[in-house]
């Protein structure tokens, strides 16, 4: 997409998410997408957040957008509060406990099979707990967990048997607090996001003096280290990844977490830092996110969004415009984002927010689906192709 092309769609999207409003349709949209997400449900208060004596749970939404709704498919009750989900690749997904984490589940897209809960220290006696993200290998045979050693405090990555969840190897994250992990489908290696925050055995940040935040590419097979890179500014905490669609030089964005001492430093930080294979960058200073980017997603020619979820905005970043952030959308709590390409090649757009879940496709424009229920939507949502 041509950058006044981009622009001004996007400017028509900017407006109709503003003002609530759905555009006609141009393009063949999906008529409807099932989405795994997690969430609170309960009494849900102003900030979007959940009550005391909510109830934690994931499960499958219809975002059924020919009828104008979204339907709850499947609800599971869970132990405490689920962080990252990722798509098994046949209509089921994997969910893990947020950070300190002590479960793992995999839900099937057949209701009829029972969903594999694995806690790791109970079952396998492990001393690590979970970070609250997972990855799925190309092949659909590993699955690789985000850990941290309670007694040490440094980060491992761990192997899983997709089938089973249980643990077949693991290795040294190379940092502290790693997060999100995806794979370099390339060269068969994995990029990890070490966000670099010394904590407690309740997760709790301490020492944030000591802070060493990098990104670190190791091998899929054995976890041998072949790269490291880094931020000049240790106080901005690595957090999550995604890979850019449809640009020449495949980049790789790094949504940010800022940890600065003073309220002016950390509404002043920078959201977003781009790897392109040789060296980590920040591309853009500006401040639009009040420094806390929840999620991140690929958006249209090579482009990110982000949920400054904070701030109640959906910002995207441009390679063509690299110092910018613009103003996508404006939702209360928006955090989950979610994006995919439809045949020809053109990404469509999911932000997930306190009031519901807002959809945005170049040539289709914007709509936005309330929630069927209070609920208080988690920080990430996978889309399930069926």
């Amino acid at each position: 997409m041509k950058r006044r092309d981009f622009l001004s769609a996007l400017a028509a999207l900017s407006a109709s998410l503003h003002a609530g409003q759905s555009t006609a349709s141009v393009r063949s949209a999906p008529a409807s997408q099932h989405l795994a997400l997690a969430w609170r449900s309960g009494s849900v208060l102003s900030d979007g957040q959940a009550s005391a004596g909510s109830v934690d749970h994931v499960g499958i939404a219809m975002l059924d957008w020919q009828a104008g709704q979204i339907r709850l498919l499947r609800s599971l009750r869970m132990p405490g509060r689920a962080h990252g989900l990722v798509a098994d690749g046949r209509g089921g997904f994997y969910a893990v406990a947020t950070r300190p984490g002590d479960w793992i589940i995999h839900i099937d897209a057949d209701a009829a099979r029972a969903p594999l809960l694995l806690n790791p220290g109970r079952d396998e006696s492990s001393p690590r707990t979970l970070n609250g993200h997972l990855m799925l290998s190309a092949d659909g045979r590993w699955l690789f967990s985000t850990e941290t050693d309670a007694r040490s405090g440094l980060g491992w990555i761990a192997r899983r048997d997709a089938q089973t969840l249980r643990c077949e190897s693991a290795w040294p994250s190379h940092g502290l607090d790693p997060h999100q992990l995806l794979p370099d489908a390339l060269n068969d290696t994995l990029l990890v996001a070490n966000g670099g925050i010394p904590r407690n055995a309740a997760g709790r940040k301490q020492s944030l003096e000591l802070m060493d935040p990098c990104l670190v590419r190791l091998d899929a097979q054995d976890g041998r280290l072949l790269g490291r890179w880094q931020l000049p500014d240790k106080r901005l905490s690595l957090r999550h990844l995604a890979w850019s669609h449809n640009h020449a030089g495949r980049l790789l964005g790094v949504g940010l977490q800022t940890e600065h001492d003073s309220a002016e430093a950390r509404r002043g930080s920078p959201l977003l830092a781009i790897f392109d294979g040789q060296k980590l960058s920040l591309p853009t200073r500006a401040a639009e996110g009040a420094g806390y980017a929840g999620d991140i997603t690929a958006g249209p020619g090579g482009s990110f969004l982000l949920s400054a979820q904070k701030a109640g905005r959906g910002l995207l970043w441009h390679p063509d415009a690299p110092a910018e952030l613009l103003r996508l959308a404006e939702l209360r709590e928006i955090c989950a984002l979610v994006s995919w390409r439809d045949a020809d090649g053109e990404s469509g757009l999911l932000m997930a927010a306190a009031a519901g879940v807002a959809r945005w496709q170049a040539g289709d424009g914007a709509r936005m689906l309330a929630w069927p229920e209070a609920m208080a939507p988690d920080n990430h949502a996978a889309l399930l192709m069926l």
